[in-house]
């Protein structure tokens, strides 16, 4: 109310905070969707321990960000508007921190347990200049297998391309000792490796072994000039003779992997970032994942922040759908997230282990799973439009 008494005052505060707030938003989505998107570190990112999560259900990440943009501007109101009379000017920050203060209140559990299940995630911890050396495979095979025999966990999970090689290219009795922890045992692994032949082609993917049924996910988003060479580039890479790989594309909304009375939704290194993609598998209420399964190889940002940063973007995904996220990764930081962004089993980066730890597994739709699954991230372009629009035409009629 002391928001719209300090508009009526001046005649531009609501006008320029739908602007701004508008634009952000626009602005953040292009980054996440133009040129396949990369939405690193958008602003929403930054609130998994902030009273805004609270709001993650409902509008995800980049509704998060939106609203980050309309406090933002609130907050900074009282110096835009100096020349306003000063016992109403400060309204517009009063209610930006209200708004702070009751959005906890939004909280609300749109999901049900469906049991808990122990799982173990290995961190391989090969360096990048390593992972592919001929002379220091064997070893790290070896180490693997003895990871996967020994874990206690009834779901096993191998960061992304645990296993470099084809199976068909593995020694017949490596592949048998990968496998043989879960033949005939109850147990269930997730286990990454590239599938694929030169006449099918290859997939970044991820094979599920003991489950009810031979089980495969192949990586959806894939990394431009890493994994794929973008439309109109060929000429380029071919002229600059640049070894890129060049794999497949898997399939959108791919089913989970159903075993142990859980159903596991992998995800592939950055694919974690595009919510709305995850989204795809919500559409059928009764098919829903109940435990995400990130497995990464970032080893290539070394000992930095972009790790951290990418424990945040899982967190958020857990928040937006209220699902757990269990994350097996080559440096770090292999964790286990409940279904409230919390890291409740935490392994060290940069070492060599298993996290053995417990994931409950959670069923239901959040307000964010039911828009988003069915209409991607269009109602938050539309929404960014109209309050773009909106701030035009206000300011204009004064």
């Amino acid at each position: 109310a002391m928001g719209v008494v300090a508009w009526c005052r001046t005649g531009r505060l609501l006008p320029d905070a739908a602007a701004f707030t508008g634009a952000w938003l626009l602005a953040e989505l292009a980054r996440g969707l133009i040129f396949t998107g990369f939405p690193w570190a958008a602003a929403g990112y930054a609130q998994v321990d902030s009273p805004l999560a609270a709001l993650a259900p409902w509008v995800g990440a980049y509704g998060l960000g939106a609203v980050v943009a309309l406090v933002g501007t609130l907050l900074a109101w009282p110096w835009a508007a100096a020349g306003a009379q000063s016992r109403f000017r400060w309204g517009a920050p009063a209610f930006a921190l209200g708004l702070l203060a009751l959005s906890p209140w939004a909280h609300h559990d749109h999901t049900e347990s469906t049991g808990r299940v122990p799982v173990s995630l290995v961190q391989t911890a090969i360096s990048q200049d390593e992972k592919f050396s001929v002379q220091a495979m064997p070893q790290a095979l070896q180490w693997l297998a003895q990871a996967l025999a020994q874990s206690r966990g009834q779901l096993v999970v191998a960061p992304e391309t645990a296993v470099p090689l084809l199976p068909a290219d593995l020694p017949p009795e490596v592949w048998a000792d990968l496998r043989a922890p879960f033949e005939g045992t109850g147990r269930s692994a997730l286990l990454g490796l590239p599938l694929g032949s030169f006449e099918a082609g290859y997939t970044n993917s991820v094979a599920g072994l003991g489950g009810a049924a031979d089980y495969r996910y192949d990586k959806h988003h894939l990394v431009p000039f890493g994994e794929f060479i973008p439309w109109g580039f060929r000429w380029f890479v071919d002229l600059m003779n640049i070894p890129l790989g060049d794999f497949n594309r898997g399939a959108l909304g791919a089913p989970s992997f159903e075993a142990l009375g859980q159903r596991w939704a992998p995800n592939i290194c950055y694919e974690d970032l595009f919510g709305e993609e995850l989204a795809r598998s919500f559409g059928d209420p009764d098919r829903t994942p109940t435990v995400m399964v990130n497995v990464s190889n970032i080893a290539w940002f070394g000992d930095t922040i972009a790790i951290d940063q990418h424990l945040h973007i899982s967190r958020m995904r857990s928040l937006e759908f209220q699902r757990p996220m269990i994350r097996a990764t080559n440096t770090g930081p292999t964790v286990v997230i409940d279904h409230h962004g919390r890291v409740r089993h935490w392994m060290k980066p940069q070492a060599r282990g298993v996290l053995e730890g417990e994931v409950e597994g959670r069923t239901g739709m959040t307000p964010f799973a039911r828009w988003a699954s069915a209409w991607g991230l269009w109602p938050l372009v539309g929404l960014g439009l109209l309050l773009l629009g909106l701030g035009a035409v206000a300011r204009r009629g004064h």
